[in-house]
């Protein structure tokens, strides 16, 4: 039987919680990327956080294994489509927003898949969005560039039928309904 590893945070909090600019900024970053919790922001934050202190100290190192994982760093970054060209400067350059639109759930809502980002958030919870292939249930997931051409509705999905109410695109092309005869339901003129 194995250990039971300790599940620890993957992110922290703000220094002073009552700071209000701090809190009119959070605010609006997750009324805009429709993110429902603090939390949901404070692990992106963290996560570009350790991108940058991974960049810091490589930057310093001039070793092998320093340009190794610098490599693999400028790699990741560029797949994740957070950074274009190879340096670290760049690196330091990339902000929180960046970050939020490589999100699958930003990706999904300015694909227009879904009509507003509380949908795509749905959407993405109850399985009905595949990246490549695979169904991905977290609305935090950062896309790869690769990837991002594989962002499709799953087929087992009732969103897939583009007859859908709820489908963004084709909701704009339906007809109109026809009027109701009133007569048809068998009610009474008088």
């Amino acid at each position: 039987m194995g250990g039971i590893k300790k599940i620890r945070k993957k992110y922290s909090k703000p220094s002073h919680p009552w700071r209000i600019e701090r809190i009119t900024e959070e605010s609006a970053i997750c009324k805009e990327y429709g993110i429902p919790k603090r939390t949901e922001l404070w692990k992106n934050i963290a996560k570009l956080e350790s991108f940058k202190n991974q960049a810091k100290t490589l930057s310093a190192k001039t070793d092998k294994q320093a340009e190794k994982e610098r490599h693999n760093l400028v790699k990741k970054l560029e797949s994740l489509g957070l950074i274009k060209s190879a340096s670290l400067e760049e690196i330091l350059g990339i902000t929180i927003k960046n970050v939020l639109n490589r999100r699958l759930q930003t990706l999904l809502f300015k694909k227009g898949v879904a009509k507003s980002m509380k949908q795509s958030r749905q959407m993405i919870i109850h399985g009905h969005i595949l990246v490549a292939s695979k169904a991905i249930t977290s609305p935090s997931y950062l896309v790869r560039v690769s990837e991002e051409g594989g962002i499709e509705i799953s087929p087992k999905s009732p969103f897939y039928d583009t007859t859908h109410a709820e489908r963004a695109k084709e909701a704009t092309k339906r007809k109109p309904r026809p009027p109701v005869d009133k007569n048809k339901f068998g009610r009474k003129r008088g």
